[in-house]
């Protein structure tokens, strides 16, 4: 049995704690500065974590290599499983000529780019992440603005940024309930309390989004839309959180926004008057910059909206008629005067989705969900035997192999609708998914090097050692603990993963401290959706979404400073809730 302990240099929990966070800091520098590609990042990470934990904290070298292994292991299933499948769904109907019939569908809703990217990224993606997660709703979204004439690194930056807010409480509130298991903490009052801090930050993410969409120029023409869609959704984020269900409150919250910025376009559209008008082969929204090296053929959208990228056959634009060409008129997406698209094919176009929604949403009736959890097995990891800091028996050991009603199961099933939907031969599908697994293989590596890194910070305790650390700032931990969180959500990519290895190192500092439990227990919630945009996992899913596989570095630059921005302003948000400013807002 391996027990870490939290000081095992010298007696110094400063000291253990500078070692302990050398693979973060090998991780953001091998990625960030030094423009290293992401598997190999997540490797060099991962092999600076294994001699930490060897050397630094005595971990059994069997143990800390098996503790790797769950890791990988994990990263394979469920998260592998999930974005795979999210990803070969999209390219079934690259391949059937759908996502043409969409993007032209999405186009005639609203041909204003920074319109589109409310209502896919921002409360499209919030559905989405209510209702599965795990790097799904960043698959998806990330090719789907792709088809409407987005440049790869712009949909894919924009769908990053959207993923943060829904991360709360998402997907149907298990990062919550999961807080609520690791802090013995009534759920009620973690989601009442995380409903009174996300929304704050979700005011200003559309307005962010549009930003980085249009530019000034964007955002002086859609200021309106985006103030709309960002306060209908803290309103209904808070509401539902606070006095309905919580674990439903990312997906009212999308669904209200939603309908709020497709009344809002229609009855006060952007202006045009000052718009100069941009003739382009690949359409881009204003503002946008192609950079030497930033690929216009893998991952990018031809004329057509088809993808150029092997492994995923471009779409033939209608089924059955000619192919019609997109231009981008100063951030509005235009397509050729050509006859509209039937009511049916359509109704086949958003089908995948629709399909995708319909069975998370069945997946959640209590009948359904025991006996899809009836059949999961769970067993200890053979040969892994730990114990946590205080002596007691590890659940990091613990294996949950939940195969029916894992998400990605869930995604094979609306896989197999949309093929009889979309028409899709058993043969081509199988291709399909080949071809896709086989495009993803530097980002299934990616993931796998980071989840196993994960684990082994966790289970030799170099992540305890730094969470303590920080906890010893006393009342000032109430600034540190959403930066507690944002570390966990960069390092693990899940809100739940955070939670479940901060969550009860959180109450614990609160009370030796003096502070709210509740507040700096959901504080690590609130603070790790905004590290959803800088985590490598999410940051791979998204690259290899658009075809820019080895520049998640490129996205992390980018990234980095935003989420820097917005940790600090959740900080002091979290921060003035434990003094009498506004400790009102504490439940």
């Amino acid at each position: 049995m391996y027990r870490p302990i939290l000081d095992p240099l010298a007696d110094s929990l400063a000291l253990s704690a500078l070692v302990a966070g050398l693979p973060i800091v090998t991780l953001f520098l091998l990625l960030g500065v030094l423009r290293v590609r992401a598997w190999l990042s997540a490797l060099g990470a991962l092999a600076v974590a294994l001699l930490v934990s060897i050397l630094a904290y005595s971990m059994p070298t069997g143990q800390a290599l098996l503790t790797a292994s769950q890791g990988a292991t994990f990263a394979l299933f469920p998260l592998v499983w999930t974005f795979g499948t999210a990803i070969w769904i999209y390219r079934m109907t690259v391949t059937s000529g759908h996502f043409d019939v969409l993007r032209r569908s999405f186009a005639r809703v609203s041909d204003d780019q920074q319109v589109q990217a409310l209502v896919i990224a921002f409360c499209f993606g919030s559905l989405l992440e209510g209702l599965a997660g795990q790097g799904t709703p960043v698959a998806i979204t990330t090719v789907m603005l792709l088809a409407l004439g987005f440049r790869p690194m712009k949909a894919a930056t924009v769908a990053l940024v959207a993923n943060t807010v829904p991360a709360a409480f998402g997907p149907l509130g298990l990062p919550i309930t999961t807080l609520a298991r690791v802090t013995d903490l009534p759920t009620g009052d973690l989601g009442a309390m995380a409903g009174r801090q996300v929304p704050v930050i979700a005011l200003f993410i559309p307005l962010l989004l549009v930003g980085m969409v249009g530019g000034r120029r964007g955002l002086r023409r859609t200021w309106h839309i985006a103030l709309a869609c960002g306060l209908s959704f803290a309103l209904a984020q808070f509401l539902t959180s606070n006095y309905f269900a919580m674990a439903l409150a990312d997906i009212v919250a999308g669904l209200v926004s939603a309908v709020v910025v497709t009344v809002i376009a229609r009855l006060w559209p952007p202006r045009r008057h000052d718009d100069p008008v941009i003739d382009t082969a690949a359409p881009a929204g204003p503002g946008t910059t192609v950079t030497p090296g930033e690929p216009s053929g893998p991952g990018e959208p031809s004329a057509s909206g088809g993808s150029g990228r092997s492994g995923a056959p471009g779409g033939s634009g209608r089924p059955g008629r000619p192919t019609e060409q997109a231009v981008a008129v100063a951030g509005r997406t235009e397509v050729a005067s050509d006859p509209p698209d039937t009511s049916v094919e359509v109704w086949r176009a958003y089908a995948p989705y629709l399909v995708i929604v319909a069975i998370f949403g069945l997946s959640q009736v209590p009948a359904i969900a025991d006996a899809l959890n009836a059949v999961t097995v769970t067993f200890n990891w053979p040969g892994l035997h730990l114990l946590t800091t205080s002596g007691a028996p590890s659940t990091l050991p613990v294996f949950r192999f939940n195969w029916l009603s894992s998400t990605g199961t869930l995604l094979v099933l609306a896989g197999l609708v949309t093929m009889a939907i979309l028409r899709i031969t058993v043969r081509t599908a199988v291709v399909t998914y080949g071809q896709t697994l086989a495009s993803l293989r530097w980002a299934i590596l990616t993931v796998c090097g980071l989840l196993a890194l994960a684990f082994v910070m966790n289970g030799s305790g170099q992540t305890a050692t730094l969470g303590t650390w920080m906890a010893g700032a006393g009342g000032l931990f109430a600034l540190l603990s959403p930066i507690l969180g944002w570390l966990g959500v960069a390092l693990t990519g899940s809100d739940t993963s955070s939670n479940s290895l901060f969550g009860a190192l959180q109450v614990t500092a609160a009370e030796r401290a003096g502070l709210d439990p509740v507040l700096l227990a959901a504080a690590n919630a609130s603070g790790g959706v905004v590290g959803k945009m800088i985590s490598l996992q999410n940051l791979t899913i998204a690259a290899s979404a658009v075809g820019l596989d080895g520049r998640e570095g490129d996205l992390f630059r980018r990234m980095f400073g935003w989420s820097v921005v917005l940790i600090c302003a959740m900080a002091v948000l979290v921060g003035l809730q434990a003094t009498p400013v506004l400790s009102w807002m504490v439940p």
